[in-house]
């Protein structure tokens, strides 16, 4: 049996808590979290609202097409989205907190754009209520889970407060991988790291995340029922000066015809947030962060955000946000 045919499972109501939250973080990113208060109840809502979203007409779903949307939100029909260059073979919603546009101004930073309202098919209200819902309720074990690891690693809990609060930026994307591509590709999404500070991801059991071991290989991540699949952002790696490890990760399109559901939310400070260093005991062991020329990562959460988006909406970058981007 393989030493990696599981990851390690965080419960959040454990006595010994701590540590293993310390070793999950340190040695490998990512985690399974139970014990997290979630109820079955919830999360049938917003299944059950995401079911019906896939399953209406695609005119409806095209009619939230993304390309309208300058702020990144809404639809995005299979294989428009791109990691590494390369399509993803799946659709999407994606939603973030409800507010109004902010269109910046000349000497406001381009990030503000991200800021801005969703789009909600009309004829499925309950999408929106379930949806935001489940955003405020895993902003809230985020925020209690990041405060847990900050102490886990001898840091302040309450260090990085001040850079959430009302104005954080919580991303949540409703998705369906259809199966194969039938060209032989296989990419439901392309290897990467996330760019906040923490992932939730409720899988469905049809399974197909994979992640990199420190073995450089990439292994499945077998779906535990009740669990969420927690991964480590960049943000936090340069947190802690590559103490704490944002992992590789990618998922393989289920075969056939199969389809596979899963709900990613993202946990991100204000888009204006600067993440300054965390002080812990062990930061003069970090071994300090992965040099990614090609990702370049800045001190400003907004702009990291700005940057996958355009890179991951070509379509949208190119209708809406053409002075941003970096002639080829």
């Amino acid at each position: 049996m393989s030493s990696y045919q599981q990851l390690p499972i965080i419960d959040l109501t454990a006595p010994d808590l701590h540590a293993r939250l310390h070793s999950a973080a340190h040695d490998v990113g990512f985690f399974q979290l139970v014990g997290h208060g979630v109820s079955a109840e919830e999360t049938e809502r917003l299944l059950s609202a995401m079911r019906k979203f896939f399953a209406l007409p695609e005119a409806e779903r095209l009619a939230l097409d993304n390309i309208n949307s300058p702020h990144f939100r809404g639809y995005t029909r299979t294989g428009d989205e791109r990691t590494g260059g390369a399509r993803d073979w799946r659709d999407q919603l994606d939603i973030g907190a409800e507010r109004a546009a902010r269109v910046p101004g000349p000497d406001e930073a381009s990030y503000w754009w991200l800021q801005g309202p969703n789009q909600w098919p009309a004829a499925l209200p309950e999408l929106r209520v379930a949806a935001l819902a489940w955003i405020d309720r895993l902003s809230a074990v985020a925020q209690r889970l990041l405060r847990e690891l900050l102490v886990a690693i001898g840091a302040p809990a309450d260090f990085y407060d001040p850079i959430f609060g009302d104005r954080a930026h919580p991303h949540l994307k409703l998705v369906r991988y259809p199966g194969s591509a039938g060209d032989g590709g296989d990419q439901g999404v392309g290897a990467h790291k996330d760019y906040g500070f923490l992932t939730l991801l409720l899988q469905d059991q049809v399974g197909g995340l994979q992640v990199q071991r420190a073995d450089g290989f990439f292994h499945d991540v077998p779906p535990l029922p009740g669990a969420f699949v927690v991964n480590l952002g960049e943000l936090l790696e340069v947190a802690t000066n590559g103490y704490l490890v944002a992992t590789n990760h990618r998922v393989v399109s289920p075969p056939g015809a199969t389809e596979r559901f899963s709900v990613p939310f993202f946990y991100n400070p204000r888009l204006d947030a600067r993440v300054e260093p965390v002080p812990f005991p062990y930061a003069s062991s970090a071994p300090g962060i992965t040099a990614d020329p090609g990702n370049p990562l800045f001190a400003e959460y907004g702009y990291n955000e700005l940057k996958g988006k355009l890179r991951a909406h070509p379509l949208v970058a190119e209708r809406h946000h053409s002075g941003l981007l970096t002639p080829a």
